[in-house]
C-alpha cells in the first residue's frame, strides 16, 4: 500500500485575527481547498512545512468548509520574514504518523481517577485520542467541558474507543471555523 501524496505549495495572504487574545501577536493563514483535499482528514492534523522557506510542524484546525486553518504565532512570523498582510509561500505535507496529543490537565486527572477508562484511552489510536481532545476542548462553556469530560470516561469505561456523534471537521455541525479577520 502506497502513502498518498499529501504535499503542497500554496502562495497565500497573511491574515490577522480580529481577536488575537491577551496582546498576542499571531496570523492565520485558510489553506486553499486543494491543499486541503490532499490532507489525510478534514478534522485536526499535524503537518510539517515551511513559510518562505522556514520550516515548522504545526496542528491544523478544521474551518468548518471542508479546509483547514493554520495558527502562525510571532516567532514564526519572525523566523520566515512575513508580516500581517504579506502573501506569503507555504509548502505542507501531513506528518507520516500523527504525534501522541497533549492532553489537557482536566481530562488526565478524569482519566487516571477511572482506572477503566484508562485502560480503554490507552487502548485506543493516536487519531481517537485526538478527536477525544478535540471534543473535549472544543466546548464553549466550563460546565459543557466538565460534562464532555464525564460523558468521556462513561463511554471509555464501557469500552467505546471512538467518541460518538461527533464531527471532527464542523462541516455539518459548523462547531468548528477559522478565526473572523480584523477588517
Amino acid at each position: 500500500m502506497t502513502q498518498q501524496d499529501t504535499r503542497s505549495e500554496f502562495n497565500a495572504r497573511l491574515l490577522q485575527p480580529k481577536r488575537s487574545g491577551s496582546g498576542i501577536v499571531w496570523a492565520f493563514v485558510i489553506l486553499p481547498y486543494e491543499a486541503s483535499a490532499k490532507l489525510p482528514r478534514r478534522g485536526r492534523v499535524t503537518v510539517t512545512g515551511a513559510i518562505n522557506g522556514h520550516g515548522f510542524q504545526a496542528l491544523l484546525e478544521p474551518d468548518g468548509q471542508k479546509s483547514h486553518w493554520l495558527r502562525i504565532d510571532e516567532d514564526l512570523l519572525e523566523a520566515s520574514h512575513a508580516r500581517i498582510g504579506d502573501e506569503a509561500h507555504f509548502e505542507i505535507a501531513a506528518v507520516e504518523q500523527e504525534p501522541e496529543p497533549e492532553v489537557p490537565a482536566d481530562l488526565a486527572q478524569a482519566l487516571e481517577a477511572a482506572p477503566e477508562s484508562l485502560a480503554t484511552w490507552n487502548a485506543t489510536t493516536t487519531i481517537a485520542r485526538l478527536d477525544w481532545i478535540h471534543w473535549i476542548t472544543s466546548a464553549k462553556q466550563a460546565k459543557t467541558r466538565v460534562k464532555r469530560i464525564n460523558d468521556a470516561c462513561d463511554m471509555l469505561a464501557s469500552g467505546k474507543k471512538r467518541v460518538c456523534c461527533f464531527d471532527p471537521s464542523g462541516f455539518y455541525s459548523k462547531a468548528f471555523s477559522a478565526p473572523q479577520i480584523e477588517e
